[in-house]
């Protein structure tokens, strides 16, 4: 009697196997990170159109990358941030800190004390998020400033 084994390869998905879509255009990612920042309507139509567009990041040189939802963060625009994150949008420290999430915040940097001062998208780091936040993100601002938070933005192309 002869037996037969089919084993699957743990680190392969089964949505390996299809063809990936081809790469979306740079000046629409560029586009779609642009308006994130405060063009609510196109936000939503450009996203309808390309769902694809929720996760795309824009290299606005020297690796200083930005995604949609980490630019309606650093300009605390919640509108955007909130209906990006409801699409299933990657959340981040930054974002936990702009829309006032204290206790995610707190857990952070239990874990990992060293990104207080932490450079997001262009430099701005948690502090600058938390202002941005406006007072439904000022325990936030106070707590950051409480474990020695000081700067709102550190040189993106600085080697510290």
């Amino acid at each position: 009697m002869v037996s037969t084994f089919w084993i699957m390869n743990p680190w392969k998905s089964i949505s390996q196997d299809k063809e990936k879509p081809a790469p979306i255009k740079l000046e629409i990612v560029k586009e779609f990170v642009t308006v994130s920042h405060g063009n609510y309507p196109r936000v939503k139509e450009m996203l309808e159109n390309e769902p694809l567009l929720l996760h795309v990041s824009n290299d606005w040189g020297g690796g200083d990358f930005e995604s949609g939802i980490e630019a309606a963060g650093h300009v605390g625009n919640k509108e955007i941030a909130n209906y990006l994150l409801a699409k299933g949008s990657r959340y981040n420290i930054y974002m936990a800190c702009m829309l006032g999430h204290i206790d995610t915040v707190k857990n952070v940097l239990t874990f990992n004390p060293g990104l207080l001062n932490a450079k997001g998208p262009h430099g701005f780091t948690m502090l600058h998020h938390s202002i941005k936040g406006g007072e439904s993100a000022k325990q936030v601002e106070d707590y950051l400033r409480s474990q020695g938070a000081r700067e709102t933005k550190i040189d993106f192309y600085s080697k510290a």
